[in-house]
């Protein structure tokens, strides 16, 4: 039997707390990285616009299964529908996943480690989504393991794109965890949209990676919440945003509700942002967001509770 929800929404607010204080984590994190690299007060990013200049943005997370190859197909597509020329990337090799949830699994023929082993051009890889105007999608290799990346080698092929095939922006979709995987696919980033789930275990593992990435001197990191469920939250079940930013100190670029739809595109190969759902609208908005657009946050529910503080925090009505 659960607890009344005030009790439980305080237990869960400090369970996260100290998760993320044990075992040098947390702020703590914070400090590491400022020792590998130049320390620039990082949790002042709390206070940047969320718009990004950044063309390379690797989307990652550090726990596998918050939705990143989702985060990673649906925001490149909303950013193509927008106007840019977009190239989607997937590191995670022997797991690809984003030529499925693109529905473009039909057409790989050569892969990333093809064009770094020089076995093909890179025309001859990059698949043109016929949807989406100016939408590509590079595929990770199916028969290969994460050895066969080279990070330098990798932050070439991406250069390449930008310098050479006029892509606007470059989404890297990073495998889980923080080994090589993780390096390689962060190697040539410029930006970090870093994937989290509203609850203690993923928010730990995000301010884990959010300490990586400023060690590797990216500079622009936001993020987004993903699987939102505004009910939990307004019954002090599920870490709020608030939380999240007190925690982590990055405010979130997107925030993108629980719904069936995603099961429903990901299934047929449809990215959300092609059709009408409530995520694929989220997704829309953070693009926009990304971009440097004023984007009001949605009224998921009733308009008290998590969402009304919400936009309070972002000076809405």
């Amino acid at each position: 039997m659960l607890p009344p929800p005030g009790t439980l929404a305080t237990r869960v607010k400090e369970r996260a707390a100290n998760l993320l204080d044990f075992g040098g984590l947390g702020q703590a994190s914070r400090v590491w990285a400022c020792t590998q690299s130049a320390c620039r007060a990082p949790l002042s990013r709390a206070t940047l616009p969320l718009s990004m200049n950044a063309k390379v943005i690797v989307v990652t997370s550090g726990k596998g299964g918050v939705g990143k190859t989702t985060t990673t197909a649906n925001i490149g597509a909303a950013l193509a529908k927008l106007g840019e020329k977009v190239a989607v990337i997937d590191v995670d090799v022997g797991l690809r996943n984003l030529d499925v949830v693109m529905g473009l699994e039909s057409r790989v023929v050569f892969d990333l480690v093809d064009v770094l082993e020089g076995k093909c051009r890179m025309a001859q890889a990059l698949i043109r989504d016929k949807r989406v105007e100016n939408l590509y999608l590079l595929p990770a290799s199916q028969t290969r393991d994460k050895d066969a990346l080279d990070p330098e080698v990798f932050k070439g092929v991406v250069r390449d794109l930008v310098e050479q095939e006029g892509f606007t922006r470059i989404l890297i979709d990073s495998p889980a965890g923080i080994e090589s995987g993780f390096k390689t696919a962060a190697a040539p980033a410029e930006g970090a949209l870093v994937v989290v789930n509203p609850e203690v275990s993923s928010v730990r593992d995000a301010d884990r990676i959010i300490g990586l990435l400023e060690a590797q001197q990216v500079s622009e990191i936001r993020l987004v919440i993903n699987r939102l469920r505004p009910k939990m939250v307004a019954s002090g079940n599920m870490l709020s945003e608030a939380d999240i930013l007190d925690i982590l100190g990055v405010k979130p670029i997107g925030i993108v509700p629980e719904d069936e739809g995603i099961i429903v595109s990901t299934n047929v190969g449809e990215p959300a942002v092609l059709g009408k759902t409530k995520a694929g609208e989220a997704f829309m908005a953070t693009a926009r967001r990304l971009k440097g657009e004023d984007v009001p946050y949605p009224k998921f529910e009733e308009d008290r509770g998590f969402l009304a503080a919400l936009r309070r925090l972002f000076g809405g009505a």
